[in-house]
């Protein structure tokens, strides 16, 4: 099991356990990878011969564009689309023919489409982030402390240590593993349900003049534990 993980991992758990602002820990963990995938790419990785095979080859999606867009290396960015461009070229360079002949085109645009070099990359680490993640848990009784401390795991991210938890753990110990980051989204969830409700009251007269209490921003947190925020 790679062990890189673990002092980000924990990081992040015991910052967020005194948090101010509840946050799903894994969101922020993700967000942290994307961003250094950001910075590698318009930085040291950009000139590596087997990185530039791979990002001529699959691109970057609309998000990943939009925020190189707004990174200060322009020109390293320029200098990628330069090369993928010119292996687009190649991937539609029978879309011009009769329809028949141009089927490979389509076929090769549709799968740029679903792809993005720093998408795979996030995706290949934070998968392993969340096996080391459950290792952890198996192994170390403090963190499974932290991990209980959590204000929440959205639900995308539940999933996604739940599945590497199986590949990881022992029958019991993903039992253990299941109920423990469980019991701490359905404790947020239940909190979350009652503010929502009370943000829907609000709007009945009869309530206009109660406090708001927790639910002003219920319908956010509610989208951010739905879909997450990475």
């Amino acid at each position: 099991m790679e062990t890189i993980y673990t002092i980000p991992i924990n990081e992040v758990f015991e910052e967020n356990r005194n948090a101010e602002t509840a946050a799903c820990p894994l969101c922020l963990l993700k967000r942290r990878l994307e961003a250094n995938e950001l910075d590698l790419i318009l930085g040291a990785s950009m000139m590596e011969p087997d990185t530039r095979i791979k990002t001529n080859k699959e691109g970057f999606c609309r998000k990943h564009y939009g925020k190189m867009l707004t990174m200060k290396n322009r020109l390293g960015l320029a200098l990628m689309l330069e090369s993928h461009l010119d292996e687009v070229k190649k991937g539609i360079s029978d879309g011009l023919l009769p329809f028949k002949k141009g089927a490979s085109a389509v076929a090769y645009m549709e799968a740029l489409g679903k792809s993005c070099y720093v998408c795979g990359r996030v995706e290949g680490h934070f998968t392993r982030m969340c096996e080391n993640l459950a290792a952890m848990y198996g192994a170390d009784g403090e963190f499974r402390k932290k991990l209980t401390a959590q204000p929440f795991f959205c639900l995308p991210h539940l999933e996604a240590m739940a599945s590497a938890a199986k590949k990881v753990l022992s029958g019991k110990q993903y039992t253990a593993f299941w109920e423990d980051a469980a019991g701490v989204s359905r404790g947020y969830l239940e909190s979350l349900r009652e503010d929502v409700s009370w943000f829907c009251k609000k709007f009945d007269y009869r309530y206009e003049n109660e406090p708001w209490y927790n639910a002003k921003d219920s319908i956010e947190r509610a989208a951010a534990f739905l879909e997450g925020t990475d």
